[in-house]
């Protein structure tokens, strides 16, 4: 069994998609980060940086139980213990973490930039803060857009990867940090394709506080 301690954030629905998507069975513990309790010591223990989301696997290497912190590394740790979507080949594994890292690096830590400047009082700062971040985040679409021009997923043929859950877990606030997917039509279609999968509906709908 995993246990998954996150927060209903776009870094802790890229794993619920993740583990609905593999059919792992995990139960949720809820840390409430509008209450500070991402520090608590116990939390502390399996997440060092203080951050959601962490996994506790009872059943990692060797049948013992291990404890992975950062969204990106749950993914890849997850798709080594499942064997699924991460190819086995060099190259194809290649294309995938670059687009994972392209996500950890850029799109998240961006619009995440915008969510917090949205949330700042009227002024010169909130104003810069949102042409600043908000012109980089358009560019990030910009990338993706173009990448998904012919394409069905983000880094792989014939189904998604982890790379496409860490992507579509910021993808899913676009309304926010956006507006709307009008003018990147290839993103909108991609999103659109992901969230009609059921596992990723349920993965979306998992209760995460």
């Amino acid at each position: 069994m995993i246990t998954l301690y996150t927060w209903n954030t776009p870094n802790g629905r890229k794993i619920s998609v993740a583990l609905e998507e593999m059919g792992l069975p995990y139960t949720v513990k809820v840390v409430d980060i509008t209450k500070g309790e991402q520090f608590n010591p116990d939390f502390l223990k399996i997440a060092p940086n203080n951050r959601i989301p962490a996994i506790v696997d009872d059943e990692g290497p060797e049948g013992q139980p291990v404890s992975v912190f950062e969204s990106g590394a749950i993914l890849l740790y997850l798709a080594e213990k499942t064997g699924r979507f991460l190819p086995a080949d060099a190259r194809g594994r290649v294309a995938v973490w670059e687009w994972l890292m392209w996500q950890m690096g850029g799109f998240g830590p961006m619009p995440g930039q915008v969510h917090h400047f949205l949330m700042r009082p009227e002024g010169p700062a909130r104003d810069y803060g949102l042409e600043r971040y908000g012109t980089e985040t358009r560019r990030l679409y910009g990338v993706l857009e173009r990448r998904l021009t012919g394409r069905d997923f983000v880094a792989t043929e014939g189904e998604p990867s982890i790379a496409d859950f860490a992507i579509l877990g910021w993808a899913w606030r676009h309304e926010r940090h956006l507006g709307t997917l009008e003018e990147f039509p290839a993103v909108a279609a991609w999103y659109a394709r992901m969230m009609a999968r059921p596992a990723v509906q349920k993965g979306f709908s998992v209760h995460l506080g």
